[in-house]
């Protein structure tokens, strides 16, 4: 019934002259013949990949199947009962195994696996049929590891670069799947370094099968991923090829303007983010899939919920919900639910929320997604703490901010891993050029002897060894200079971090407002310094007061957003950089900071400190008016605001609410006598205090 690949070995027989083997030799050649008959047995129990037509008739008929599974289901099966296709019939059982995951039927996913593993060259597309089924499941983490031991079985027939053709014997779209799967849970783990290798390896492979539907959709995770890890042109240049691709696919370009939202949502454009949900659900109502359009409305409440619509959110979610458990599909399950007890929430249906809230915690038993449960945990407290519960926001908010720590330590670690990888394969790289051209030389000085012999040519020859010379001389000059530009790159790049707390100095800032501020500055500054810091210092020592910065900064650090900018602006003195706050969570961030940074002791070689700081804080522009500031100007009120709360006691923060001048010139009168701008209510400050000081070693230190 399936005839398998065969890979047939010819051994050509020494000639007379080479008869006498030595025993060495004879080792060598039964040696390789082993390895040749292990290469035999290993290929000819690979799966017989699909001819380019039924490649695409299958992947056809995948796609399909994500909205009408059972249509699909009927059309593969006629497939299998083809004579014709009776060698292929393993990648159309798995097909439908796919199909079945679609459908949500666990019985027929479990009975397919099986029966493909029991089948020469199915271990790999079973295993790979359990993956997708354990994702259709939210269970992302089991997914992942499910999906890399296919991955492993099937690479070594894959190119592992960047690749024009498929090799004979390489499954790629099945390895496709593979690495979408693996750079899912990567990317769960907050390992995003790992997870964009994964899918660039995985867009090479959809590029090489000319697949524009398949290349798009790896295009678009590679988006989002790119703006998580804070890179916005990347983001932006990917989103723009996969729009490119989609065009006259009206499936395609309503995922690709969901890819849209997304990094729009990441972006903190929750306008940009609602527009081109809208725009994807209309493509999505025109092309007739309701799974397509369920998943869309799910997306379309998570930005309604951000916007302040709750009553609409609700409205969307109970329509969306019986179509998605239709299809069993519980991953968009749990987000669903998770919106939906968000918005409730905003509700303040609090019964409800918690029901919701239940079933969601409940579906995600087994499976450990740190980034997804940190995200959740924070909607829920900011929906909690809109409508006055900050108890329980306080709570969710602890709970979110240990999750995103341990999140961020991952990050780091597989970034730095990944550039380890990097750093050894360029070194193992420059070790074969130089032993390639170690080969040329020595080459070329044989050849360099032989011409010696004819005198005629002789100066022809020392041409030749001068002009080899010249261009080596040109190539050493062309590397020093990548040397030195890259040594440049390094030393501007440290320039700009503080070398004991690692975070950006003032001449980063500089540099930041130059490119974003020159006009006209936007955003809200926060200006922190370290109360009695001197005292630190004079009774415990620098060593203490370097302990006592470094662990500050990185309080602070934990407590804004990822895409705030933390400075050390001087001695005990950072400033944050918030440039998408709202004014209304301006007050929260503050606050966090001050909680954060005086909630616990800091320890030290001499002992525990009690440490707390002082904050000033303002959105600019400055509102009413709504007048334009230079950033320095911005600086110096977020500064005379810090100077307020230190003179009223320490251990607060001042935010500026309100400044009643009409032109820029009242605003220079009101900087020149600030306090008296105060005591007459020109300026209005609203004061938030700090953590209440307990019995502690050392007080107010």
């Amino acid at each position: 019934m399936r005839t398998w690949r065969r890979v047939i070995l010819k051994a050509a027989r020494p000639a007379a002259a080479c008869a006498a083997w030595t025993s060495a030799a004879r080792a060598a050649w039964t040696m390789a013949s082993a390895v040749a008959l292990l290469v035999l047995g290993a290929m000819s129990a690979r799966a017989e990949i699909p001819d380019r037509a039924l490649d695409a008739q299958l992947a056809q008929l995948d796609r399909f199947g994500y909205n009408e599974p059972d249509k699909a289901a009927q059309q593969l099966r006629a497939l299998l009962a083809d004579p014709a296709h009776a060698a292929h019939r393993l990648h159309i059982d798995y097909t439908l195994g796919r199909n079945a995951v679609q459908a949500g039927r666990p019985d027929d996913v479990r009975r397919t696996a099986a029966e493909l593993e029991a089948q020469p060259g199915g271990r790999p597309l079973s295993r790979m049929l359990l993956a997708e089924f354990q994702d259709r499941q939210g269970q992302t983490g089991r997914s992942g590891e499910m999906a890399q031991l296919a991955l492993d079985e099937l690479s070594p027939a894959c190119p592992a670069g960047a690749t024009t053709t498929i090799p004979p014997g390489c499954d790629a779209r099945v390895m496709i799947q593979a690495l979408r799967l693996v750079a899912r849970a990567q990317g769960a783990r907050g390992e995003y370094a790992f997870a964009e290798t994964s899918l660039r390896r995985a867009l090479s492979l959809a590029q090489a099968l000319q697949d524009h539907s398949l290349s798009g959709t790896m295009m678009g995770s590679l988006a989002v991923n790119s703006q998580v890890r804070d890179e916005p042109a990347a983001a932006q240049q990917w989103m723009a090829q996969a729009w490119q691709l989609a065009q006259g696919d009206v499936s395609a370009m309503s995922r690709a303007k969901m890819v849209e939202s997304m990094v729009s949502s990441r972006r903190g454009d929750r306008s940009a983010q609602l527009a081109a949900l809208e725009d994807a659900l209309r493509l999505a109502e025109q092309s007739g899939g309701r799974r397509d359009v369920a998943l869309l409305q799910n997306n379309l409440l998570d930005a309604y919920i951000h916007t302040d619509q709750s009553a609409k959110a609700v409205q969307l979610a109970r329509l969306a919900l019986p179509v998605v458990q239709f299809y069993n599909d519980q991953t968009v399950e749990r987000t669903l639910r998770h919106n939906l007890s968000v918005a409730l929430v905003q509700q303040r249906q609090f019964e409800p929320a918690r029901r919701e809230i239940a079933r969601v915690l409940e579906m995600a038993q087994g499976d450990f997604d740190p980034v997804r449960r940190a995200l959740q945990l924070r909607e829920l407290g900011e929906a909690y703490a809109k409508v006055g519960q900050p108890k329980e926001a306080l709570r969710l908010y602890h709970e979110e901010r240990a999750l995103s720590a341990d999140t961020a330590r991952r990050n780091r670690e597989s970034s730095l891993q990944q550039l380890r990888l990097k750093y050894d394969s360029e070194a193992k790289q420059r070790d074969l050029e130089l032993l390639r051209r170690e080969q040329t030389l020595q080459d070329r000085e044989l050849g360099n002897r032989r011409l010696a012999q004819y005198v005629g040519v002789g100066l022809a020859a020392l041409l030749g060894l001068s002009l080899i010379l010249i261009g080596v001389m040109l190539a050493r000059v062309r590397d020093a200079n990548r040397k030195l530009k890259a040594k440049q790159s390094l030393l501007r790049a440290q320039s700009e971090r503080d070398p004991l707390t690692d975070l950006a100095n003032r001449r980063h800032f500089l540099a930041v407002m130059d490119r974003h501020a020159k006009d006209m500055f936007t955003g809200a500054l926060l200006m922190i310094d370290i109360d009695h810091f001197k005292h630190v210092n004079d009774r415990h020592g620098h060593a203490a007061g370097d302990a006592v910065i470094i662990e500050v900064s990185r309080r602070i650090a934990q407590a804004v957003r990822a895409e705030d900018l933390v400075v050390r602006w001087g001695g005990e003195e950072f400033l944050v950089f918030a440039r998408n706050v709202a004014p209304d969570q301006l007050q929260l961030l503050a606050e966090r900071i001050l909680f954060i940074v005086g909630g616990e002791p800091v320890p030290t070689a001499a002992g525990p400190l009690r440490v707390t700081c002082s904050i000033g804080f303002a959105h600019f522009p400055l509102p009413p008016a709504q007048l334009a500031l230079h950033w320095e100007q911005a600086v110096n009120w977020a500064d005379m605001a810090l100077y307020t709360a230190k003179s009223q006691g320490r251990n607060r923060a001042r935010g500026i609410v309100t400044v009643e001048a009409g032109d820029a010139q009242a605003l220079i009168q009101i900087e020149a006598d600030f306090d008296a701008a105060c005591s007459s209510e020109r300026v209005q400050l609203q004061t938030l205090l700090g953590p209440a000081s307990p019995e502690a070693p050392e007080a107010a230190a």
